[in-house]
C-alpha cells in the first residue's frame, strides 16, 4: 500500500495508471530495452518529485503506475516521462531506429486514470447521493482526518 507524500503545507496521496503506445505499434520492448527502459524511469523519479510503483512493459506498450505530488499535472508527468525515456533509448539502443522511422517513440497519445485508495467509483456516487443525510459519517467513518 502506498504512503502518504509530506510536504511542508501539504499530505497527498495521488496515484495514477498511464498507458502509452509505441509508435506505430511496432515491438521493441526486448529484453535489454526493457531493462535500460526501468532504469530510466528510477533516475526520473527523483526530479519531478514522482515514483514508480509498478511499470508493467509489454513488447509494444507499457503501463505505469505513479505517485506523484499535487504541483505535477498528469500532462506534466507522462509529457516529462514520454520525451525523457525516448530520447535515453534511442540514444542507449540506436537499434531500436529501424522500427521507428520518423524519429518518434511514443504516439501522441496516452490514457490516464486516478486511483484512489479510500474510494472508487461507487464509494464517490454514494457520497454524492447522501449529501445533506444523517448516514454521512457512517459512510465514511475509516476515512482519514487531516486534522
Amino acid at each position: 500500500m502506498s504512503e502518504h507524500i509530506h510536504k511542508s503545507h501539504n499530505r497527498s496521496l495521488l496515484l495514477y495508471h498511464f498507458f502509452c503506445l509505441v509508435k506505430y505499434r511496432q515491438t521493441v520492448f526486448t529484453t535489454d530495452v526493457s531493462n535500460t527502459f526501468k532504469e530510466i524511469c528510477l533516475k526520473i523519479e527523483p526530479r519531478y518529485e514522482i515514483q514508480f510503483l509498478e511499470i508493467g512493459i509489454d513488447g509494444n506498450h507499457v503501463h505505469f503506475l505513479i505517485q506523484s505530488v499535487p504541483v505535477n499535472s498528469p500532462k506534466k508527468i507522462i509529457s516529462a516521462v514520454k520525451s525523457i525515456t525516448a530520447k535515453e533509448i534511442f540514444r542507449l539502443h540506436p537499434e531500436v531506429k529501424r522500427f521507428l522511422w520518423g524519429g518518434k517513440f511514443w504516439t501522441s497519445g496516452y490514457y490516464v486514470n486516478t486511483l484512489g485508495q479510500y474510494a472508487n467509483e461507487e464509494v464517490i456516487k454514494k457520497y454524492l447521493q447522501n449529501q445533506g443525510k444523517n448516514e454521512y459519517e457512517k459512510i465514511h467513518s475509516d476515512q482519514l482526518r487531516l486534522f
